[in-house]
């Protein structure tokens, strides 16, 4: 996996391993991080952590997630080889939808499902690629611009189908539009720049990952995984600004979920927690309402939640994925009760 992303990201394994845990490479003092004051401990009692699927494959190593609201179709990225799995609804087992190297793809570490049910994939080595989910055929790709490091992680896509996607080595969020996906390619551009707004962190750390957007599209909602901090984007003045937590931060946050009434579930990876915020209808303001701590979800990278279900990934990245040496166990997305 690390050989096909090294001369791509220009990333070492310690970096490699940095991105997950939101630290610093192994060559610097990591900064010390508490989880989350648990209003959940840990392990969590009465089945609330169960398997809802299983992934066909020794070393998937799932990072992303996310669900077709339309047909309920659930679609999976691997961060080890780019592969795409599908599960139609009541599958135990999924399937390869998208094939490891479809398109030259590295890795599959973001994913989402618009509105009109095109399936957008992240390319951490590259950027992002669109695939019509009846056929699977290619509708557009964007890469990076320039040369130098990159990590394109995770994106968000709002009302008016515009994409927007976080690089967790440039600190940026770049920006696809409606026009651009129509023309079918072109290059991936920055649309904000957020360096100057991060907490102060130690070289080649890791910030920005997980990325949302409120429903009406008014802004942007990005995670700073090695701070814990929320940054709030406004789409119409182009300001950026802090969201003021109360009750926890958002250190090692990967993946993020908003729901249209503001509840905010975040996958924070190296602690196997999820927590649930309130987020105020501005977005300025989240409070921690509610923390689940358990084992078994075996570094969980991020999730999907639609009403009644919350379906968080697996990752397994300690067990001789990029957190560590190991051996892993059958690859599973699980459900889970009570966030």
């Amino acid at each position: 996996m690390l050989k096909k992303l090294l001369p791509a990201t220009l990333l070492t394994l310690a970096t490699a391993t940095a991105l997950t845990l939101g630290a610093a490479p192994a060559a610097q003092a990591a900064p010390a991080a508490a989880a989350p004051s648990p209003a959940y401990a840990s392990p969590a009692p009465g089945g609330r952590v169960a398997t809802a699927f299983t992934l066909p494959g020794a070393k998937v190593y799932p990072e992303g997630i996310a669900t077709d609201p339309r047909t309920r179709t659930v679609y999976v990225g691997s961060y080890a080889d780019g592969t795409v799995y599908r599960a139609r609804p009541g599958a135990r087992t999924a399937e390869v939808f998208l094939p490891a190297g479809t398109d030259g793809r590295h890795t599959a570490n973001g994913l989402r499902v618009d509105a009109r049910g095109r399936l957008w994939v992240t390319d951490s080595t590259s950027g992002v690629a669109v695939y019509d989910t009846a056929s699977g055929r290619r509708l557009a790709h964007f890469e990076v611009a320039g040369a130098g490091a990159l990590f394109v992680n995770d994106l968000t896509i709002t009302p008016d189908g515009t994409a927007y996607l976080t690089d967790s080595v440039r600190s940026v969020i770049y920006r696809v539009t409606p026009a651009q996906l129509a023309a079918g390619s072109g290059a991936l551009l920055p649309a904000y720049d957020l360096k100057g707004h991060l907490t102060p962190s130690p070289a080649g750390s890791f910030a920005l990952n997980g990325i949302v957007s409120d429903p009406a599209g008014r802004y942007l909602l990005a995670v700073d995984m090695t701070a814990g901090d929320l940054h709030r984007i406004d789409l119409r003045t182009g300001a950026i600004s802090r969201v003021a937590l109360r009750g926890g931060d958002l250190v090692h946050a990967d993946g993020l979920d908003l729901a249209p009434d503001g509840t905010l579930r975040v996958a924070h990876n190296a602690t196997n927690t999820l927590t649930r915020w309130q987020v105020s209808p501005d977005g300025t303001r989240a409070r921690l309402t509610r923390t689940i701590t358990d084992p078994s979800l075996q570094i969980p990278t991020t999730l999907t939640h639609t009403p009644g279900r919350t379906l968080v990934v697996r990752s397994q990245f300690d067990k001789g994925g990029p957190m560590g040496g190991g051996t892993p166990t059958t690859f599973t997305i699980a459900s889970v009760r009570g966030l």
